[in-house]
């Protein structure tokens, strides 16, 4: 028997390893948190029960190595996991009588933040708890880390880089590839915080929140006194300028309410968590106790028990989206879960249908991933009989599995197919193309089912079947009247948001104004324009250029757009050349702006006036806009090398403008 659990132990240590590696090393998830704590715990109980623990085993290991491409350092002392929980008795006893403070336990990317003189001079990343990863450039642009704070000594604390759900989901919503959207907002904070080039992170709206000051020592070397406080560490922290974690002072007797409260609002939460930790208020006491090999004694992790219900599995629905991926959804008999109804939950990939071996009628067990999302946890049936479609749900036509990040997935293989109509119809009608206020992608998909939207054109001739869509779900005379006027809006527009909206490979907003310029906003000259012409414009590549001589090319293309155009009111842009003032100049704009509300102001001024706005500083950059000429940044870095002027917005004005 102590053979077979030997084995077992070493199976699961190969298992863990492996999905640890995924989730700390390539930002990929091949597990749920679920099925994770449910193998650790296992690991732990066989460890504890032989008596031995592997070399490599993830209870003792503390995450793996840093990727290459980041400079790396080590930690001036150990960044050592929590030790967890799941009961709420056993975090009032882990007090044994002391105060404690309870906060969120955030799901990020944790980084240490070092400032000297008043100055953030270095983050480097958790990493494997030993080495991190230096991403100090990423973290000056982190849109709520002070560079400079009042305390002019040495400090070092350690906080959680996040991306809220709200920033996540729009990330997701611009990127058209199913295939391509991140899983959830962790993934996409790792991978953002670990940019080489921090103009991708600016972008991803990145925040950091405080959780632990490491160390504060005053000018002259000694320890600045927070009279044994871990609060009066907090508190001094945010008259530093840093979000610190949201916090609750608690003892034995009322650490139970505590949970209570941050368990009802994580249901609307906006930064992803994972569960809370506890920390003794007393400091000196928390550092008595020492640590183990893992985890120190101070803090304890208290993970959300997942309430879980057994139900009967009644159908799995296939799911058709935009780029032909087709998803699985699992359809039980309603449960109660966290105080809510549940009688769904997707199952991702059809990897996961045949590893819960799912058939019709079985009997599984559903859980709230974080009291959120439904998830199966377990199948206790286990009969394998649900069937993988061979033909879309939506059109009919075949469907094929292929292989993505590992995981099997099915796709629909037929280009005509509706649903990935709404893709194209969806990015047309958006902010940056045609702008029609309202028509969300659910309300396109009922059209396009009920055939009133066939081409980009249809949407102007709604009114041929408005007696039909005031009776859709949802819909009715105000919503069809608002709708129309919606559309009326839209038909008045320039040439470069039609060109963006017809949805034409690697043609974002820029490059769309880019050729629209150069050919005067003529779209006949556009259309016959040939790659070599195209790949000429500076800024539009041979792959680029490539892809709108293709998209020309076919005569349905072509005969659409003209029927689209005389549904539409271009606007054609009248250019005094002699207010061209800027014809010819490169400029780069970095940093927070105070006479210009954004940067897409200052960019559309620049561009008016015949500019070039680019991301990058670069040999050909007239100059780069930032008010802050003493940054460390790297485009200012660049800046000086290359002997390129460094302006304030007033600077500029003052040069370029008046």
């Amino acid at each position: 028997m102590s053979d077979n659990k030997m084995d077992r132990m070493k199976e699961l240590v190969q298992v863990l390893s492996k999905a640890s590696e995924a989730y700390y090393a390539k930002d990929e998830e091949i597990m749920s948190n679920y099925e994770y704590d449910k193998l650790y715990d296992e690991l732990v109980s066989l460890e504890k029960e032989l008596g031995v623990t592997l070399s490599n085993s993830p209870t003792v290991n503390i995450g793996y190595e840093a990727v290459d491409e980041l400079p790396k350092e080590r930690h001036e002392s150990p960044m050592l996991s929590l030790d967890k929980t799941k009961s709420r008795d056993d975090l009032a006893s882990w007090l044994n009588g002391h105060e404690g403070i309870l906060s969120w336990k955030l799901d990020g990317l944790t980084v240490v933040l070092t400032y000297a003189g008043g100055e953030l001079i270095k983050a480097v990343t958790r990493g494997n708890g030993e080495i991190g990863e230096v991403i100090t450039p990423n973290a000056r642009v982190f849109i709520n880390v002070p560079t400079k704070i009042a305390f002019k000594g040495n400090l070092v604390l350690r906080g959680e880089a996040v991306i809220s759900y709200p920033d996540f989901e729009e990330i997701n919503r611009k990127i058209t590839n199913d295939a391509d959207k991140y899983k959830n907002p962790r993934n996409l904070c790792s991978g953002s915080v670990r940019q080489l080039n921090n103009e991708v992170t600016a972008k991803r709206n990145v925040r950091f929140i405080a959780f632990n000051l490491v160390s504060a020592k005053n000018e002259d070397g000694s320890d600045k006194d927070f009279f044994n406080s871990r609060e009066a560490t907090f508190k001094f922290l945010e008259d530093q300028g840093f979000e610190v974690v949201e916090r609750k002072h608690v003892i034995e007797g009322d650490i139970h309410e505590a949970i209570e409260y941050f368990a009802k609002k994580i249901e609307n939460y906006e930064i992803p968590s994972d569960g809370l930790v506890l920390t003794y208020e007393d400091i000196a006491y928390g550092a008595s106790l020492g640590r183990t090999a893992k985890f120190p004694r101070h803090s304890i992790a208290f993970k959300w028990a997942d309430e879980t219900a057994e139900t009967t599995l009644r159908e799995i629905e296939w799911s058709a989206s935009r780029t032909g991926l087709i998803n699985p959804v699992a359809i039980f008999d309603p449960v109660e879960l966290e105080g809510t109804t549940v009688s769904r939950a997707s199952v991702h990939n059809v990897s996961i249908v045949r590893e819960l071996k799912l058939g019709i009628g079985d009997k599984i067990t559903v859980y709230k991933a974080n009291m959120i999302i439904p998830q199966i946890a377990e199948n206790l049936t286990g009969s394998g009989t649900v069937v993988i479609p061979s033909v879309c749900p939506v059109c009919g036509g075949k469907t094929e599995v292929r292989a993505l990040n590992e995981a099997q997935t099915l796709y629909c293989t037929n280009d005509e197919c509706p649903a990935k109509q709404i893709k194209s119809f969806s990015q047309f009608v958006s902010r940056e193309a045609l702008n029609v206020d309202g028509l969300s992608e659910s309300t396109l998909e009922k059209m396009i089912d009920c055939g009133f939207i066939k081409t980009f054109s249809d949407l102007f001739e709604l009114d041929r079947y408005k007696e039909n869509i005031v009776r859709l779900e949802g819909f009715g005379e105000k919503s069809y009247d608002n709708l129309s006027k919606a559309i009326e809006t839209a038909s008045h527009t320039t040439l470069p948001r039609v060109l963006f909206g017809l949805g034409i490979n690697g043609i974002g907003v820029a490059n769309a104004k880019l050729i629209c310029k150069a050919y005067d906003h003529d779209i006949e000259k556009i259309m016959s324009a040939t790659a070599e012409d195209l790949s000429a414009i500076d800024g539009i590549g041979d792959v680029m250029a490539a892809s709108v001589v293709e998209y020309f090319a076919k005569e349905k293309n072509i005969e659409e757009l003209k029927k689209l155009l005389t549904k539409l009111d271009i606007e054609k842009p009248n250019v005094n050349e002699n207010e061209q003032t800027l014809s010819g100049l490169v400029f780069v704009v970095t940093g927070s702006l105070n006479r210009f509300e954004n940067r897409n102001v200052l960019k559309e001024v620049i561009e008016n006036k015949g500019g070039k706005v680019t991301g990058s500083v670069t040999g050909k950059t007239t100059c780069l806009i930032n008010n802050d000429n003493t940054s460390n940044s790297t485009k200012n870095k660049t800046a000086k090398e290359l002997g390129i002027p460094i302006l304030t917005e007033e600077e500029f004005v003052a040069k370029y403008l008046d």
